[in-house]
C-alpha cells in the first residue's frame, strides 16, 4: 500500500467515525434515547469484613450473582489479556475501533450479513446494558451508536467497571468477581495466567464454555486466549507452557458464606444498603466457624455452639459465630445463639464481686462463710451440693461458689447490679412484673452472648465501658471512653482472681482471665474471658433450650474458649499490670472492716437492739463541692448511724481515718466526679457520688 493510499484510508476511517458520532447524537433523542444504566439495586448485596474481603453476598432480585468490581481490584494480568484478546485499542478509540469499523462496513456491504464480530469492549457493554443480543446489521448499528453515547458520558475506567460487573459467565453468574469465586473460590486480585485467560474466554459464549458443564470447550477457549496472549507478547513462552497444562475447574463453587447470622441481621436492619461494611476479620471468622462446628460434633448430636470475639482496645467485634453450622438443620443452625436471650449462669459473679470491692465491702482476701444460708424463702446451693466452710472471696469466685456470691449480692442489693448492667446498654430480661432478685447471682436473668461480651469488655478495660460495635460506619458507637462501671483497682482484683482460676484439661492457665457458667436445668454452658487484647464469650447448648444432662460450663464451654484464644493469636497479649492503690496481704493484714465479710443486713437485730444503718450525712448524693474551700481547710466527710469503727473509701481506695470518729478529711483530690462509700463494723454500707468543681 502506497503512503497516499494509507492516508486516504485513514481519512475515510476518521470521516466514518465522525459521522457515527454525529449520527449517535442525532439518533439519541429520536430513536434510541439515552443509554439505559443499571440501577444500583441490580447489584448483589454484599457483606464485607474490616478489609473489604467478602463475607457473604445475596443474589439480585432476578436471581443473579452480580458483584461490583473496580478495575484496580482485579489482577492486572487479566486486564492485559482482556485488552489483547478483545480490544487492543480500548484506551484510544471513542467507542468503536476505526479499523474494525471499516472492516465491519465492508463485510456488511459485501455479504449483507455479519461475518465477524469486531465489537469493542464499549460495544459489548452497550449490548449488556441494553440487554439485547440481536445478531443483525440493525443490532450492530444499535451497539455502535450506544457505544459512542457511552464514551461521551463516561470515562474509560467507568466503562471498564461496567464490563467487569456485568460480563456473562454462564448460568446466573455475571461479572468477573462472581466468576472468580464460582470457578476458583477466591477474589480476582491474584490470578494465574490460566485463570485469567479462562475469565477472558468464557463471556464470548458463556453457556457453551461453562467449565462446570463443558470443561473441554472451556479449555480450548482458554488455550486460544493464552496462545494469542503469547503471540502479542503479553505472557512468556514459559508462562504459556505452564498455563496450558493447568487444569480447568470442573465444578462450580459456592460464594463465601461467613458470618451468615450477622449478615442476615444486617440485611434485615438496613435493607436499602448495597454494601455492609463490618469490623469482622474474615480469616478469624472462618477459623472460629470451623472450630465451633468441630467442637459441637465432638460433644454430641443436637448440640450447637456460639462465639463472640471483641477487640477490647477498640470495642470492635472481630468474629461472631451464631451456631455450629448455619445450614446444619440437625443442630438448628439457622438460630442465631449470639443474639438469643438465655440464662448466663454464674458469669455475672465477677461483676457482683467487683462492685463489692469497689464499695469497700470486701477484698479478694476477705473471709466469708460458705455454709447453708436462707434468704427469706430463697435457699441457694452450691453446684457440687457441698459446703466449704470459711473461704476467701478469692476462693469463692475462683471456685464459683454460689452461697458466698448470693451473700455479697444481698449486701449490694440486686437493683444495683441490675442498674449497672443497664448503664452499659445491656437489657437484662426478668420474668414479667418481677423485680431484680438474689437469683441474679446464679443466672436468674436473661442475657445474650453479645451482652456478656459487652460486660467482659468493660472488665478487661479496667472498668471503663466502651461501645461494642460490628459496623465500621456506626457513628452511634464511637470508640471513646464512656462511663466507668467499677474502679480500676476493683477491676484488677476481678481479673487477677479469674486469671488463676483452674484451666480446663490440657490447657495452660495464668494467661486468660475467665469465668464459666451453667444455667439452671443444664440448658446453657458458658465461658467468658479476656487477655490483654481480646474478649471471647463461648456458649454451648441446644438451640431449642432443651436440657442436656451433664452440661456445664467447665467441661463443655471452657475448652472451646481456650481453643478460640489459641486460634486468634499466635502470641498472647498479657493482662494489664496492677494499678496504683491495690492492697496486698492476707486476711489478717487487712483493715478491720475487710478481714471478714459482715453478713448482717439493714434492720438485723444485734444484741437485742435494732441498729440504725450507717449513712453518709455529708456530702449528700449528687452534690457539687468546691475542690478548694475558701477557708483553705479540707472537705469533711460525715457519717451517721452504724457501728464503729468506720472505713471510708473514695473511688474504691481506702481513705486514712480515725476508727473512733464518724468524720474524715478529704484533701488533695482533683476536680471531677468521686464515688464515696463508708462501711461500718457490721459490714453495712452507704455510698454517694459527688462532683468537685
Amino acid at each position: 500500500m502506497t503512503p497516499y493510499s494509507h492516508m486516504r484510508r485513514v481519512g475515510i476511517v476518521a470521516s466514518l467515525a465522525t459521522l457515527a458520532a454525529i449520527a449517535a447524537i442525532a439518533v439519541e433523542t429520536v430513536w434510541l434515547g439515552p443509554p439505559p444504566l443499571p440501577p444500583d439495586r441490580a447489584r448483589s448485596i454484599t457483606i464485607v469484613d474490616r478489609n473489604d474481603a467478602l463475607l457473604r453476598a445475596y443474589t439480585t432480585a432476578d436471581g443473579k450473582w452480580r458483584l461490583p468490581l473496580a478495575p484496580d481490584a482485579v489482577d492486572p494480568l487479566y486486564l492485559k489479556l482482556l485488552f489483547a484478546f478483545e480490544d487492543r485499542r480500548f484506551h484510544t478509540h471513542s467507542g468503536v475501533d476505526p479499523i474494525s469499523y471499516v472492516r465491519i462496513a465492508i463485510e456488511l456491504a459485501r455479504h449483507r450479513r455479519l461475518v465477524s464480530g469486531g465489537s469493542t469492549l464499549t460495544m459489548q457493554v452497550a449490548r449488556l446494558l441494553d440487554d439485547t443480543f440481536e445478531k443483525s446489521a440493525r443490532g450492530k448499528l444499535r451497539q455502535i451508536i450506544r457505544a459512542v453515547q457511552l464514551e461521551s458520558r463516561f470515562s474509560k475506567t467507568e466503562i471498564l467497571a461496567f464490563y467487569l460487573e456485568r460480563a456473562p459467565f454462564g448460568g446466573n453468574i455475571e461479572g468477573v468477581r462472581a466468576a472468580s469465586f464460582a470457578y476458583f473460590g477466591k477474589e480476582p486480585r491474584r490470578l494465574s495466567p490460566a485463570e485469567a485467560a479462562l475469565l477472558v474466554a468464557i463471556p464470548q459464549s458463556p453457556n457453551a464454555r461453562r467449565p462446570d458443564k463443558h470443561t473441554h470447550r472451556a479449555r480450548a477457549a482458554r488455550d486460544k486466549v493464552l496462545r494469542h496472549a503469547h503471540k502479542h507478547g503479553v505472557i512468556s513462552k514459559d508462562d504459556l507452557a505452564r498455563a496450558l497444562v493447568e487444569p480447568v475447574p470442573s465444578e462450580r463453587r459456592s460464594p463465601p458464606q461467613l458470618a451468615s447470622h450477622l449478615a442476615d441481621a444486617e440485611l434485615q436492619a438496613f435493607p436499602e444498603r448495597l454494601v455492609h461494611r463490618t469490623t469482622i476479620d474474615a480469616r478469624m471468622q472462618g477459623n472460629l466457624e470451623t472450630l465451633a462446628r468441630d467442637h459441637a460434633k465432638l460433644l454430641g448430636a443436637g448440640l450447637s455452639a456460639a462465639l463472640v470475639v471483641v477487640d477490647h482496645m477498640s470495642g470492635e467485634v472481630r468474629a461472631e459465630i451464631g451456631s455450629a453450622g448455619y445450614l446444619d438443620e440437625t443442630r438448628q443452625g439457622a438460630v442465631n445463639m449470639v443474639r438469643a436471650v438465655r440464662s448466663p449462669g454464674s458469669t455475672l459473679k465477677p461483676l457482683i464481686y467487683g462492685l463489692a470491692f469497689d464499695s469497700g465491702l470486701a477484698h479478694p482476701e476477705t473471709l466469708i462463710e460458705d455454709r447453708p444460708t436462707r434468704f427469706g424463702t430463697y435457699t441457694p446451693k452450691n453446684f457440687d451440693h457441698d459446703w466449704h466452710g470459711t473461704v476467701t472471696i478469692r476462693e469463692a469466685l475462683a471456685k464459683s461458689l454460689n452461697i458466698p456470691a448470693v451473700k455479697v449480692l444481698d449486701a449490694l442489693g440486686p437493683a444495683k447490679v441490675y442498674g449497672r448492667l443497664t448503664a452499659l446498654g445491656i437489657d437484662p430480661k426478668l420474668p414479667q412484673h418481677a423485680e431484680p432478685s438474689l437469683a441474679m447471682a446464679l443466672g436468674g436473668v436473661g442475657m445474650t452472648a453479645r451482652e456478656l461480651a459487652i460486660l467482659y469488655t468493660t472488665l478487661a478495660r479496667g472498668g471503663v465501658a466502651i461501645p461494642v460495635k460490628h459496623r465500621r460506619d456506626d457513628v452511634s458507637a464511637k470508640a471513646t471512653e464512656s462511663a466507668r462501671l467499677i474502679s480500676d483497682v476493683a477491676s484488677y482484683y476481678v481479673g487477677d482472681i479469674l486469671k488463676n482460676a483452674p484451666p480446663p484439661a490440657n490447657a495452660r492457665g495464668g494467661q486468660i482471665a475467665y469465668k464459666t457458667g451453667t444455667s439452671y436445668g443444664y440448658r446453657d454452658a458458658w465461658s467468658a474471658g479476656f487477655d490483654g487484647r481480646h474478649v471471647i464469650v463461648a456458649w454451648v447448648g441446644r438451640a431449642d433450650g432443651a436440657p442436656v444432662p451433664g452440661l456445664n460450663g467447665r467441661a463443655f464451654a471452657a475448652p472451646l474458649l481456650f481453643d478460640a484464644f489459641h486460634r486468634i493469636a499466635e502470641q498472647r497479649t498479657p493482662l494489664r499490670p496492677a494499678p496504683l492503690g491495690v492492697i496486698r496481704g492476707k486476711a489478717d493484714e487487712l483493715p478491720p472492716t475487710l478481714k471478714r465479710f459482715r453478713e448482717q443486713r439493714d434492720g438485723d437485730l444485734v444484741a437485742g437492739v435494732r441498729e440504725t444503718p450507717v449513712s453518709i450525712a455529708f456530702p449528700p448524693d449528687r452534690a457539687e463541692i468546691e475542690a478548694e474551700p475558701s477557708d483553705g481547710e479540707s472537705i469533711i466527710l460525715k457519717a451517721e448511724g452504724g457501728k464503729l469503727p468506720l472505713a471510708w473509701f473514695v473511688d474504691g481506695e481506702p481513705l486514712l481515718s480515725d476508727p473512733s470518729r464518724r468524720e474524715v478529711a478529704l484533701a488533695g483530690k482533683e476536680r471531677g466526679f468521686l464515688k464515696v462509700s463508708v462501711v461500718d463494723a457490721s459490714g453495712r454500707t452507704d455510698r454517694v457520688t459527688v462532683r468537685l468543681k
